[in-house]
């Protein structure tokens, strides 16, 4: 990885969590449990800290995007996540909004 600075660093790292979020609603239309969805998500490039995770999750929740649920796999208790019905209402949306962004930001970096 390039040299970076703290001023880099601070800006990579909010320009990952909107990103991340997306991420894992559009992970979430396929139900998982968590390391599932993490692996899923380092698979494609995003790796992402259970410290991250794991509030991001309740957050969605708490918002109404996703519903869990308990259960037991390979003897283990597992909480699965899958996107709600208003996360699956909402999902497109948030994709026609991504991607009008970066047609936006496509047209101004053109000029670099």
């Amino acid at each position: 990885m390039p040299n970076t600075t703290p001023v880099h660093d601070q800006i990579r790292l909010e320009l990952r969590r909107g990103t991340l979020t997306l991420a894992v609603l559009s992970a979430l239309r396929r139900e998982q449990y968590g390391y599932t969805l993490r692996k899923t998500l380092a698979d494609a490039g995003l790796a992402i800290e259970e410290s991250a995770l794991y509030p991001m999750l309740r957050r969605l929740e708490d918002q109404g995007l996703l519903a869990s649920k308990w259960r037991t796999e390979g003897g283990r208790e597992k909480r699965f996540y899958r996107l709600s019905a208003a996360g699956v209402a909402l999902l497109p949306r948030i994709l026609d909004d991504w991607h009008e962004l970066t047609r936006t930001l496509d047209g101004l970096f053109a000029g670099d």
